[in-house]
């Protein structure tokens, strides 16, 4: 099997999530970016539709973000984080707090979606064992979930890839309920399918099983992003609120993706009406300028662990850089640009048109399902005979090559974020270009 020279140039770097070989054989190298575009090493523009990583709402480069970086950094380039704080911190939490869903009203800062995702994990096993409720240590995720890759989030996750090579690690007293997509049933669905919302009854069997005073909490994507994009069934996510709420188990968001208006308001708390205990952030919440994760939780929750001898810690838990100085002030760049643009606004608007154009390809005879929910769509193709993955790897490099434009593929399915302030022209050539290299692939 040929592998890249140890001399080359490429060699040193293991690129996360990346078939590494076959991206060093000829690699899609990024060298600039400004708005809604990237420039190529080869100084090619390339329309990003993923603006980023689901990170970039607002634009790469924003002029308000970089402007609060750079002030930022000759100011204070790093307060000690146990112990000391600094005012951005303080002053971001509080604008979170406003932002998020009533009764959400404190913000515990980390790095990324992956903190954010294991801390939420610990503060909701804190929080029982706080009120006394020592037993309740059973945490349940969801089939083709995804909550980072650090080893409490694959553990409550459920992408298989994620978790097969280090399954004899993965924590204990962890369930699935089973995922909602089901394209017999909800195929090519515009918004949130008809079918499915009786699969959160599932976790009324796992009450069952296991008592529900043994169960911590449930985490869940309200609509999972990395999986494929999977909107939530109509009504499923209050069912599962009812039933956490009938059995005393925490519900946590996990909005690493959705928060920012990636569907069409602040939270997908607020768009589909249901309010949990804990959410967790990322992405966002500096237009992915700095690294930088939240997990917002309730006063209950709070006041629960915050309590006991002043002078001594309540949670052993924490970041060297949260609440880092420049990413705090990002952070709060990023939330004035959101409101000062009507960002929100703006990409509930896009709506209706993003909708349009990636059903547009539903009659291409390589398209087995289009989805799509608020700013965040999924084109599966039918896999090639010759293996699962190899059709979306192509269309992804010959949309890259030959079209100049940036796709994201997991296996054989394309996936789309676009800009919250994306142009509806812009948005209709993408769909032309992504048909023309299905017209052209095998």
């Amino acid at each position: 099997m040929p592998t890249q020279s140890t001399n080359s140039p490429l060699s040193a770097y293991w690129l996360p999530f990346t078939a590494n070989q076959d991206f060093k054989a000829a690699p899609r190298m990024l060298a600039k970016a400004e708005g809604h575009y990237y420039w190529s090493e080869d100084g090619r523009k390339l329309y990003d539709s993923f603006s980023g990583l689901w990170t970039t709402g607002l634009g790469h480069c924003h002029p308000k973000i970089v402007e609060a970086v750079q002030t930022q950094v000759a100011e204070l380039d790093y307060a000690m984080a146990f112990q000391m704080g600094h005012p951005k911190a303080f002053a971001l939490a509080e604008r979170l707090a406003d932002l998020a869903p009533d009764g959400i009203n404190h913000a515990f800062f980390c790095n990324s979606g992956s903190e954010a995702a294991d801390s939420a994990l610990k503060i909701a096993l804190a929080y029982h064992r706080a009120r006394g409720e020592g037993t309740r240590t059973r945490l349940i995720g969801r089939e083709r979930g995804y909550h980072g890759v650090n080893f409490g989030g694959i553990s409550v996750g459920g992408m298989t890839p994620n978790r097969k090579a280090f399954n004899a690690c993965l924590l204990p007293g962890v369930d699935h309920l089973p995922h909602t997509l089901n394209l017999s049933e909800n195929a090519f669905s515009k918004g949130l399918p008809k079918w499915g919302a009786h699969l959160a009854d599932e976790l009324e069997r796992l009450c069952t099983l296991h008592d529900a005073s043994n169960i911590a909490a449930v985490i869940v994507e309200p609509a999972p992003g990395s999986t494929g994009i999977l909107p939530p069934p109509e009504g499923y996510l209050r069912r599962l609120r009812d039933i956490c709420t009938r059995h005393g188990i925490l519900l946590i968001f996990d909005e690493v993706i959705n928060a920012f208006g990636r569907v069409g308001a602040p939270f997908a708390a607020e768009r589909f009406g249901v309010t949990p205990d804990i959410i967790t952030t990322a992405k966002g919440i500096t237009n992915g300028v700095i690294p930088m994760g939240a997990v917002l939780v309730s006063a209950e929750i709070y006041k629960a662990i915050v309590q006991g001898p002043p002078h001594l810690i309540e949670l052993f838990h924490g970041y060297t850089y949260s609440g880092h100085p420049v990413a705090a002030a990002a952070g709060l760049a990023t939330l004035d640009a959101y409101k000062d643009e009507g960002t929100f606004e703006e990409a509930r608007a896009l709506e209706s048109i993003f909708e349009e154009e990636i059903h547009s390809l539903s009659d291409h005879p390589k398209v087995i399902d289009v989805r799509n929910i608020g700013l965040m769509g999924a084109v599966e193709l039918s896999p090639h005979p010759n293996g699962a993955g190899q059709r979306g790897m192509a269309a992804h490099k010959a949309c890259f090559w030959n079209e100049d434009l940036v796709v994201r593929n997991g296996m054989d399915i394309l996936q789309f974020s676009p800009f919250l302030n994306a142009k509806p022209d812009d948005l209709s050539e993408t769909f032309e270009k992504v048909r023309r290299v299905l017209d052209t692939i095998e």
